[in-house]
């Protein structure tokens, strides 16, 4: 009898125990800390946020002498960061290189990713997309005194060009124009600036506004070849089918269009280059 009853005070504990994690209780989810059910939440509740930009992008996304960042993707994180709850003070940086990103979110070792990350169906297998924040064109970017690279479809015979490991563009221009064109990757877009400027390539690709900052940073060496083909749609990288979060940050680059700092924010940052300012994209 004894023992029974000790087996049926065992199960009501099990049971207990069963019931208040369904309810959400004993360690479950509680939108605080690393184990938060979603952005949303965890900027309510810790009042902090790890984001994920590049490092090494003037104009967009850069870590400067003096340890700040700058940059338009910056001012961006830092408006969505800011409409979540969460201060400038809140916010933990974290360098988001190209073939990171998907993992860097997976893992959650980021809560979002503002990092001139361009929205395809094959990272929404992934990854959620807010936005897009940002549409920019796919270009080439050349020594100044080349005449030969006037654009993709030139990109012939043993021409080398220069791309990011984990980024779209190169592999654009192999399938669309240029089948015959080597293409060499690194691991950051700088790497691709020293090849270009060392002559161990022909040419780096990316997205015009990436480009035209490293112009203006090479002034007399390095030139955009100004011929826009394809369209990148700039999205705010989240976890896998969180929502609720896609949402709250839509609205905040809504906010941030329609109050004008999103256009103030890229004239501070790239207008000096001559890059022409575009109209903001609808929000998907």
């Amino acid at each position: 009898m004894r023992l029974n009853r000790v087996l049926r005070m065992s199960a009501a504990v099990v049971a207990a125990g069963l019931a208040l994690t369904a309810c959400g209780g004993g360690g479950s989810d509680t939108g605080s800390g690393s184990g938060a059910k979603n952005v949303v939440a965890k900027a309510k509740n810790d009042k902090k946020l790890t984001i994920g930009i590049k490092f090494d992008q003037p104009g967009l996304g850069q870590k400067q002498a003096d340890g700040t960042y700058a940059g338009f993707d910056v001012d961006v994180a830092k408006y969505i960061a800011k409409e979540l709850g969460v201060e400038e003070s809140g916010i933990t940086w974290k360098e988001a290189q190209s073939a990171q990103r998907e993992d860097l979110i997976k893992k959650g070792e980021v809560d979002f990713i503002v990092a001139t990350y361009s929205i395809t169906d094959k990272r929404k297998n992934d990854v959620s997309f807010a936005g897009p924040y940002f549409i920019a064109h796919q270009d080439l970017l050349v020594r100044a005194d080349s005449t030969d690279i006037t654009g993709p479809e030139s990109l012939t015979g043993n021409k080398k060009l220069c791309s990011v490991k984990g980024s779209t563009p190169a592999q654009n221009v192999k399938e669309k124009y240029a089948k015959e064109v080597q293409l060499e990757e690194r691991g950051k877009y700088t790497d691709c600036v020293t090849s270009l400027l060392n002559k161990t390539v022909d040419a780096m690709t990316t997205d015009d506004v990436i480009l035209a900052g490293y112009a203006v940073q090479q002034p007399g060496k390095l030139k955009l070849v100004g011929k826009g083909f394809t369209d990148e749609k700039y999205g705010v990288g989240l976890k896998k089918d969180d929502t609720e979060s896609v949402t709250a940050v839509n609205n905040a680059i809504k906010k941030m269009q329609q109050d004008g700092a999103w256009k103030a924010a890229l004239e501070k940052n790239v207008g000096p280059s001559g890059y022409k300012i575009p109209e903001p994209p609808a929000i998907s």
